[in-house]
């Protein structure tokens, strides 16, 4: 029998992880201004601790392990009222709700309910890179879907029709998007024709920009099954606390609801304290969120206005979320670009970064300390201009 190596076959076996060119060069970096954190605790933003206090107290004084598989009912009840506040109103039951440990977990119990190994799910071609790797890890493929940066970085509905084939099961949708910023704001003909499942990751969902709100992508389609994620990482600044759920909508737990219970059940990975603390984050916690919201407006006013005169830069300011990605006119090589600020002491990520392969682009995080931003910006603008005097 032929022996095998440990190391050859499993997760990224055979895959190069070495450190690229960039990773490289920000560590034999010092002092570099970092316009890429999106880590509310590393950026000034702290959760109020009075208000974590309280939320935990109660749980000491009656502890006791009564696990649920779709999570503490009170937990749940909630994230239900949660949505009912939004704009539109989404109705969810709390029933139809399973809370996880994180939107990370919630992506993997969802692409081993819906899909098999060997099948595939349609996500944008621009996007965060976790749906690669999640998709490896699940044995399932990605087929990409093109995001029209000509119309703002929409849907392409026709790219999105022909991304689907005998083997998808459902399609990824972000909104607000991350990296571009673009929120879903009306029903998409071609998900209707489809018919397949969504999964829409709504974790930017409190930071909106130019958006008014950000409707839930389920209230745009109620017919189709919807599972809508989300988590107090991004909208309480809590990414340390560990807690993200599943809000199903109506067709969604009527045809999944039963088999994502017991997927859940297999891990129980949400901690019972995070879950107790959660109706009194919502009630007391939303303020701070607001407070996020305004810091996040003002930065990107600022960025936008920095590097409106910058004419090497062409910018659509986001419908949400708290990222600029513009394109950079000039270059055609996108590491060299990034080297190129790295040099003069800030970094950014290449649009290579989130799978954008046409032209060169940046991603600025305006979640960056204000005052870190501003210098940063500065410091972009001058050495686009220095090329551009050069070139």
């Amino acid at each position: 029998m032929p022996s095998r190596t440990p190391t050859a076959a499993g997760f990224l076996a055979g895959a190069d992880l070495s450190a690229n060119a960039i990773e490289r060069a920000r560590r034999a970096s010092p002092g570099y201004l970092d316009l890429t954190s999106s880590n509310p605790t590393h950026q000034g933003l702290i959760f109020p601790p009075e208000t974590l206090r309280a939320a935990a107290e109660p749980y000491w004084t009656s502890r006791r392990y009564d696990p649920d598989p779709r999570g503490l009912p009170a937990a749940r009840a909630a994230i239900a009222n949660y949505y009912a506040g939004r704009t539109p109103v989404l109705y969810v039951q709390p029933d139809h709700i399973v809370i996880t440990a994180s939107t990370s977990e919630a992506y993997g119990l969802l692409f081993t309910l819906l899909a098999d190994p060997g099948d595939n799910l349609l996500a944008p071609d621009v996007t965060y890179p976790l749906f690669e790797h999640l998709a490896a890890a699940h044995h399932i493929s990605l087929r990409t879907y093109r995001l029209d940066e000509s119309r703002g970085w929409q849907i392409d509905e026709d790219a999105l029709l022909c991304a689907a084939d005998a083997r998808t099961r459902a399609v990824l949708i972000v909104s607000p998007h991350n990296p571009t910023g673009v929120i879903v704001q009306q029903p998409i003909a071609a998900l209707d024709r489809l018919g397949l499942p969504v999964i829409c990751d709504e974790v930017f969902a409190e930071f909106t920009y130019r958006a008014p709100h950000t409707p839930p992508l389920a209230t745009l389609h109620p017919s189709l099954p919807v599972f809508t994620l989300n988590g107090i990482s991004k909208m309480f600044a809590l990414p340390d606390l560990k807690l993200g759920w599943i809000a199903m909508n109506a067709p969604a737990a009527s045809a999944f609801g039963a088999r994502l219970e017991i997927l859940n059940d297999l891990y129980l990975g949400a901690n019972s304290l995070t879950q107790a603390m959660l109706p009194a984050l919502f009630e007391s916690g939303l303020a701070f969120t607001a407070a996020m919201r305004r810091r996040i407006h003002t930065s990107l006013d600022m960025a936008l206005a920095m590097l409106a005169d910058c004419p090497n830069l062409q910018i659509q300011p986001p419908d949400g979320g708290y990222y600029l990605f513009p394109r950079v006119l000039g270059w055609d090589d996108e590491e060299a670009l990034v080297l190129h600020l790295l040099e003069r002491g800030v970094l950014v990520h290449p649009g290579f970064f989130y799978g954008c392969e046409d032209g060169a682009h940046i991603m600025i995080s305006c979640l960056t300390r204000p005052e870190m931003l501003e210098r940063g910006l500065g410091i972009i603008i001058r050495a686009l201009h220095r090329k551009e005097a050069i070139g």
